[in-house]
């Protein structure tokens, strides 16, 4: 599975811990930035994740900013993306079962390094229930469509 991952300056030291994380697991990782603490704007980050997912260069992708807010919507609007922002073990395993999720969204400043790597395995390592979900993520797929 390869992995895009990409942050503003609010999430890189936990994107570095997460890329270094996935590296050592095993995961190809495709770093899209930013390469620092200096001050950048999170949606040109969120965008370049969702865009590598959405195209299929990326199997699945992980954003981070201060909050995970913002990034996340920048990537939700991207079509064909399903971005999750999580602060549990549960609501990963929930967006990837029910939601389909293809991005995780974190928060630099407010989710603890070893909480965000259980998050992390969750999201990765769960897969989509299908079923009756499938009909509610369809749904989305078309409403981003009409919209767009």
């Amino acid at each position: 599975m390869l992995i895009a991952i990409a942050s503003d300056h609010g999430g890189f030291h936990l994107k570095e811990m997460i890329r270094k994380y996935l590296a050592e697991k095993g995961y190809k990782v495709v770093d899209l930035g930013t390469s620092s603490e200096e001050s950048v704007d999170y949606p040109v980050f969120g965008r370049a994740c969702a865009e590598a997912v959405a195209t299929g260069k990326a199997d699945r992708g992980i954003v981070v900013c201060g909050t995970g807010i913002g990034i996340s919507i920048a990537a939700n609007k991207v079509k064909g993306i399903r971005c999750g922002l999580c602060t549990s073990v549960e609501m990963a395993e929930l967006t990837r079962k029910h939601n389909n999720a293809n991005i995780l969204a974190l928060g630099g400043r407010t989710t603890g390094a070893q909480l965000a790597l259980q998050i992390v395995d969750a999201f990765l390592e769960t897969e989509f229930e299908g079923g009756r979900h499938e009909r509610r993520t369809a749904m989305l797929d078309q409403w981003g469509e009409a919209l767009s």
